[in-house]
């Protein structure tokens, strides 16, 4: 049997009996909530990441870097709004903005390709 990783801390056996923690969690383990950016007035939070680093992640925005293929240029675009994304629907709904999601600018359609809410950045190439 594969040894699992410490996140199953809480979790049940394949078999559906109860595991019982041996420990409690670590500081290291603990996770934060996803950010979910979305269209708005720009607003960039620092969170603190391992090793005393800070990590940015957009909670709102309006703009994106679009590169365009063709020319190999890229522009700051006002994103005009999310057409897809195929991360989940419930996002597409929500208007919300993660990698692969598919948005209107006013450049034409473009695909997400940052991470925003870990990157800090939204860049994005057009898609024909």
């Amino acid at each position: 049997m594969p040894i699992r990783p410490v996140e199953n801390l809480a979790k049940r056996k394949p078999t559906g009996g109860r595991r019982i923690p041996y420990r409690g969690r670590r500081a290291y383990e603990a996770d934060n909530y996803p950010i979910e950016t979305v269209l708005g007035n720009d607003e960039v939070i620092k969170k603190r990441a391992r090793g005393g680093n800070v990590k940015l992640s957009v909670k709102r925005t309006s703009y994106a870097n679009v590169l365009d293929p063709s020319t190999g240029k890229v522009k700051k675009v006002k994103i005009l709004k999310v057409i897809k994304n195929p991360a989940n629907r419930d996002y597409e709904r929500r208007g919300v903005i993660t990698k692969g999601a598919i948005a209107e600018t006013e450049l034409g359609t473009a695909r997400i390709r940052s991470r925003p809410g870990q990157d800090g950045v939204v860049n994005a190439i057009l898609i024909k």
